[in-house]
């Protein structure tokens, strides 16, 4: 049964540093327990260190993440007749960017290592590399849409 009602989206400013959404929309991700000012900080160091390894900017390899891991196709269960069917559907621009982020922080919270910011830093430059965890799970979801390609025609 489909929603009656879907709020409305809520306006995210940019972030103080880079005059950027996404890296706001990161920040909140990130936060845990309601502490932004421990989010935003992981974050920058983060990118202070993707820039320091690469030396190029951060933001590049920040949106090649988001880019790379953003999944094009998921699959969502439909009931028919008693069956429930893994049904491929194309991915709403909103969510792609929504599960990249998720992914990568999954990925970077899961990783051996210091304090987090170094973590997300590996994840983000893994990832603007099609390599990674984050990577992987977006691979994983498009081969399970590419399985399931037969039930396609039970779109929702």
């Amino acid at each position: 049964m489909a929603r009656r009602y879907t709020p409305e989206k809520r306006e995210i400013f940019p972030d103080v540093r880079y005059n950027r959404v996404e890296i706001q929309e990161m920040i909140n991700r990130i936060m845990l327990k309601g502490k932004k000012s421990t989010a935003e900080r992981q974050l920058y160091d983060a990118l202070d260190l993707i820039e320091e390894r690469t030396g190029k900017d951060p933001l590049e390899t920040f949106d090649a993440a988001i880019k790379n891991v953003s999944p094009l196709m998921e699959v969502r269960p439909r009931r028919v007749g008693g069956a429930t069917y893994q049904v491929p559907m194309e991915v709403d621009p909103s969510r792609r960017k929504y599960l990249a982020m998720r992914w990568i922080i999954t990925a970077s919270r899961q990783r051996p290592g210091k304090s987090f910011a170094e973590k997300l830093a590996n994840e983000l430059m893994d990832a603007a590399t099609n390599s990674g965890a984050a990577y992987r799970r977006r691979e994983e979801a498009h081969r399970m849409a590419e399985a399931n390609r037969a039930f396609s025609h039970f779109r929702i």
